[in-house]
């Protein structure tokens, strides 16, 4: 991380100075403003990846409201897939979160054994990541821990952004004829016993419905949950337990004859472990409730499955009952289809309001912060000037069909885990259902199936051979690079904060080192002085040139066969108050640890190319380094033109 760019503090570096006015003594607890940019309803992990990104805009008016008096204890959620791990790099915690989850590494299968189907044996084991899937592992870690290192981004950014607790949104309404605050919400503050304690208003901009699978502002667009049920009960717990199974601390799939199935889950901590276990089938016209099911039920139903190993149960810590669901709303944002081409979005669903499905793949908490790192640096983008507000309409598009390709996968894994072995199962003689489809699924269990289709922010037209590792709409896929100015190993994706910030990697072609004449040195001599320059056209006059559009550039030599001191000037760019010179633009293969970006991202060795990469990691347009036109073509479809430089 960078930092004393404007001069030298004392501390931790992960506080910002606070914004102009936000120097002083913090709100009271009912203060409440009369008029902000985005209300976002709800503290879960959709509202504060929201909220996080937007703190870190002083310009923005951010308000988050919860019902709840205090922040989550006791999180049902816990699985962090890789995708989610690459965000909170951006966001600053992945290595706090490194350090204090499990990582899942392996997976186990249990099925009956073969002659004696009353008991089960292990059949298979099977990495969890695949090799270079990611450079992040898949973590569990209790979501109430992944809430406070959120809460911590907020309170540590310039606008000192807490959450308002104990209010909840009762209705909104929206004034499309307004251009200045047109939603106006009615909150509800909430007494200690969850009864209304009188109501106050806020108008807003923007609202963002993060308030779960009953949202209330789902309802006040208009919006449904649409889908089905599996009748069938799953209990759900967190435990202390001993036992003589050997696998508790693997990711264990374990099928019985005629039991059902459980999945554990071990959990941070070493001792820790998280069972989902299949109870009861439900008639069509029955809900969970009515069967008064019992975290003695669904221990004793771990039991029976698991034969003939026995768990003995210290402490339950958590623990629910539900039934698997795969349902989604008809709309994400305000707008009716037929009126998208009249006005834009001004009220928002992400996470369970919009979409809700099993808690089994380890989906419900990592596609719900997907849903809101799309979002926000979109309402930055709008609510500072930078674009105009038909960029919202991206949101719904892209991430209504991720949901949907969501629920069509997490709906056959979900009947898989809940059908009984096949006669060919039991006998030995074939690779389970479950396992045959737990490999099959590793790249959405990971994230990283999300592919945005082509618009206005992905290119409809781009040279993907030149990077055939770097799939245009999909996530931009790290590898190892050595920062030239001190030849610091690094990951190149490491470079990317959740700043709101486009990115432009740069790779050079065979032979370019960075000097006058070269492909490299005209790319930047383009985008440093040129009129059409994207960086030129809408960097304004009181910013750093990389304030919106970072570049940064990577060779293929040895870092000794290049020299900093003949690089261009925008990548060594004068910033701050100081005008100090940014070292970390430049970087190179890594020759001594043999890990080369090029061939491991298919990069075109002679000729290089551009990657440019959204503010929310993915991939938005691969160009030839000499593309420079087409380059300031697809940013003129993005950006308003401002005060240049």
């Amino acid at each position: 991380m960078q930092y004393y760019l404007d001069g030298f503090s004392p501390g931790d570096p992960d506080v910002k100075p606070p914004a102009p006015g936000l120097e002083g003594a913090p709100r009271k607890a009912r203060e409440v403003p009369r008029k902000v940019d985005v209300l976002i309803a709800g503290c879960g992990p959709a509202g504060l990846c929201l909220a996080a990104q937007l703190a870190g805009f002083p310009e923005i008016a951010t308000m988050i409201v919860e019902p709840k008096h205090g922040p989550m204890e006791k999180g049902q959620a816990d699985g962090v897939n890789v995708r989610s791990m690459e965000m909170f790099q951006a966001f600053g915690f992945a290595e706090k979160v490194k350090r204090e989850a499990y990582w899942v590494n392996q997976a186990a299968f249990w099925k009956p054994m073969p002659g004696n189907p009353d008991h089960i044996h292990r059949v298979g084991l099977a990495q969890d990541v695949a090799d270079d899937q990611s450079e992040m592992p898949h973590t569990i870690v209790n979501q109430a821990r992944i809430h406070q290192l959120f809460l911590n981004v907020m309170k540590n950014a310039p606008t000192r952004l807490q959450p308002h607790y104990g209010l909840r949104v009762k209705n909104l309404e929206i004034d499309s004829a307004a251009s200045n605050h047109p939603v106006t919400v009615t909150l509800e503050h909430m007494a200690g016993d969850g009864s209304a304690d009188g109501t106050v208003t806020v108008r807003a901009n923007y609202v963002v419905g993060c308030d779960g699978a009953r949202s209330t502002v789902r309802s006040a667009i208009g919006g449904k949950l649409h889908g089905d049920a599996a009748h069938q009960a799953w209990g759900v717990m967190d435990v202390l337990a001993n036992s003589e199974f050997p696998d508790l601390r693997r990711k264990c799939l374990i099928q019985s004859a005629k039991e059902g199935n459980i999945l554990i889950i071990p959990r941070e901590g070493g001792y820790l472990f998280r069972m989902y276990v299949e109870l009861d089938k439900l008639n069509p016209d029955e809900r969970v409730s009515n069967r008064n099911l019992t975290a003695a039920d669904i221990i004793a139903a771990a039991n029976r499955i698991m034969t003939p190993y026995a768990i003995d149960v210290k402490e339950v810590v958590w623990w629910s009952v539900y039934e698997i669901g795969h349902r989604l709303t008809d709309k994400f944002d305000d707008v009716p289809a037929d009126e998208t081409a009249r006005r834009a979005p001004r009220v928002f669903t992400a996470g369970d309001a919009c979409h809700t499905h099993s808690p089994k793949a380890g989906q419900g908490m990592n596609v719900s912060m997907g849903d809101t790192f799309n979002l926000g640096w979109k309402l930055a983008h709008v609510l500072t000037g930078r674009s105009d507000p038909e960029l919202l309409h991206s949101y719904s598009a892209e991430r209504r069909l991720e949901a949907e390709r969501l629920i069509e996968t997490d709906h056959k894994w979900a009947r898989i885990m809940s059908a009984p072995p096949s006669q060919s199962e039991l006998d030995g003689s074939e690779m389970p259902r479950f396992q045959k489809q737990f490999i099959e699924n590793l790249e959405f269990t990971g994230g990283l199936a999300v592919r945005y289709e082509p618009s206005r922010i992905i290119a409809k037209e781009a040279q993907q051979p030149l990077a055939t590792g770097l799939i245009i709409g999909k996530r931009f896929h790290s590898a190892p690079v050595l920062r030239l100015a001190d030849a610091k190993p690094m990951q190149l994706g490491h470079a990317a904060e959740a700043d709101g910030r486009w990115r432009i990697y740069a790779f050079a072609g065979r032979d370019d080192n960075g000097t006058s004449g070269g492909a490299i040195h005209k790319l930047c001599a383009y985008l440093n002085s040129h009129p059409a320059s994207p960086v030129r056209r809408y960097t304004r006059a009181d910013e750093d040139l990389d304030a919106l559009i970072d570049l940064r550039a990577i060779f293929q030599q040895d870092f000794k066969a290049l020299n900093f001191e003949d690089m261009p000037p925008l990548l060594r760019p004068a910033k701050g108050r100081y005008g100090l010179h940014d070292f970390e633009k430049i970087f190179c293969t890594d020759h001594m640890l043999g890990q080369d970006i090029y061939a491991m991202r298919g990069i075109d060795r002679a000729q290089g190319c551009m990657i440019v990469v959204r503010p929310d990691q993915y991939v938005a347009h691969i160009l030839p380094l000499d593309g420079v036109a087409a380059l300031s073509a697809f940013f003129d479809g993005i950006f308003k033109q401002n005060d240049v430089h």
